[in-house]
């Protein structure tokens, strides 16, 4: 197998190789969020509420209770390809560094299964990157971002205006724990029951992750010094995990700084790869053009459960 040839991957090669690595397990645990992946079409997600007042006072007999209130959301669902390209000379670097850097593999084991899973691995990062970064920053009305194949949460909490808590500071970024703070205190009592379940998470800007950090290596405390020296590998206010969502580098974005406080099965993503007969990845090179192009194509989804569980500060500058 020559890194000239074309490859095509359709069904359960779609999944096992591409998506299911990326999506699934703890790939999916470390994007803070609900994945939903490969539910049957029309993608749904159904809601339970708790049950209040359930105590009666005893007598034989039943005495009724109170239903569980459920609802079911459906998720819009979107047909999106992904496609990257590469000049030949680029793409050969890329896939040989990949190979080389495993001390097992010399330059002289360029054989098929070693060429196509550097291949494959190169453009599943992609694809994760691509996902991850739509899921927050989507708009298809180009308005907030450029990334326009379906609407992510932050084009959703525009959407639904300030009817919920949410909170739009202009200039200068606030000190890092009182966004963390101002979040916490604005956020409804809904919200706030929901830390006994430890569900409960900061995403923020990496500014105001990196803000955070500064500010706690300045607390002068043992465990302060310990950060400093060794770095901190998991960040905490109060027990509620504070995780980076590094968005920074997109243009166009409306939300380079930002505190979001909310339930982390309340931001649900849902991919598809199996319910439609396009579905494939494609890798081949272009003679004409001299380069290396990659494309796949599935479906994907972003919603937000209940925006009376969601608490934001941000910044539209």
């Amino acid at each position: 197998m020559l890194i000239e040839n074309p490859k095509t991957y359709k069904g359960t090669e779609v999944d096992t190789i591409f998506f299911r690595p990326s999506f699934c397990g703890q790939s999916a645990d470390e994007l803070g969020i609900r994945v939903i992946y490969n539910m049957p079409m029309p993608t749904t997600v159904q809601v339970w509420s708790r049950s209040k007042n359930v105590l009666q006072p005893y007598e034989s007999g039943w005495s009724g209770g109170v239903n569980a209130h459920k609802f079911v959301k459906t998720i819009d669902m979107h047909k999106v390809k992904a496609e990257s390209r590469f000049s030949a000379e680029d793409y050969f670097s890329m896939i040989f560094e990949k190979i080389v850097a495993s001390d097992a593999v010399g330059f002289e084991d360029l054989t098929g299964t070693v060429l196509e899973k550097a291949e494959t691995e190169l453009f599943r990062q992609a694809i994760a990157e691509g996902v991850r970064s739509t899921m927050w920053l989507g708009d298809t009305s180009n308005m907030i971002s450029n990334l326009t194949t379906f609407n992510g949460f932050f084009r959703q909490i525009v959407d639904a205006g300030t009817d919920y808590a949410v909170t739009i500071y202009d200039g200068d970024i606030p000190q890092s724990i009182e966004l963390l703070q101002k979040c916490w205190n604005q956020a409804t009592d809904d919200l706030k029951m929901l830390r006994s379940e430890g569900e409960l998470v900061y995403f923020v800007s990496s500014s105001i992750y990196n803000a955070y950090i500064e500010e706690l290596d300045q607390m002068g405390v043992d465990s302060s010094y310990n950060g400093t020296i060794n770095g901190h590998s998991e960040l905490y206010y109060h027990g509620i995990p504070v995780i980076e969502v590094p968005l920074a580098s997109y243009e166009k974005n409306m939300f380079t700084n930002f505190c979001l406080l909310t339930d982390r099965r309340n931001l649900v993503l849902a991919l598809n790869t199996s319910d439609m007969p396009e579905n494939e990845v494609r890798m081949w090179y272009n003679p004409d053009e001299m380069e290396n192009r990659q494309r796949a194509v599935f479906l994907a989804g972003a919603d937000i459960i209940d925006f009376n569980l969601i608490s934001i500060c941000y910044s539209d500058y």
